[in-house]
């Protein structure tokens, strides 16, 4: 079985004992169990349901592994003949989850 959850406009793609990357969750700690209630398609066993906008008492659990930081992302600015240059750099932080079930 799987599902496509929506969590603040990202959809992911998931099954249970799955692990993925979702945008840092501030509040959440290691351990923490989160409950994604947008779940947008329900599919695997026998037909499948889409949700309009959303699939009507499906939810999605997980349980939050670690707080991970991303790779490092370096911008460089440049404007020719001006002496002007800038560089900046990013660094996205994620939490990983594992999807522990999913109820359809």
């Amino acid at each position: 079985m799987y599902a496509v959850l929506d969590d603040r406009n990202q959809q992911y793609r998931v099954e249970p004992g799955q692990r993925i990357q979702i945008h840092l969750q501030g509040t959440a700690n290691e351990g923490d169990v989160l409950t994604f209630d947008k779940v947008c398609v329900l599919g695997g066993e026998g037909e499948g349901r889409i949700g309009a906008p959303y699939v009507a008492g499906a939810s999605v659990t997980a349980k939050v592994v670690r707080q991970v930081k991303g790779p490092k992302v370096t911008i460089g600015k440049f404007k020719r003949r001006k002496n002007q240059r800038r560089r900046t750099g990013f660094r996205a932080q994620y939490t990983e989850i594992e999807i522990v079930e999913i109820k359809g």
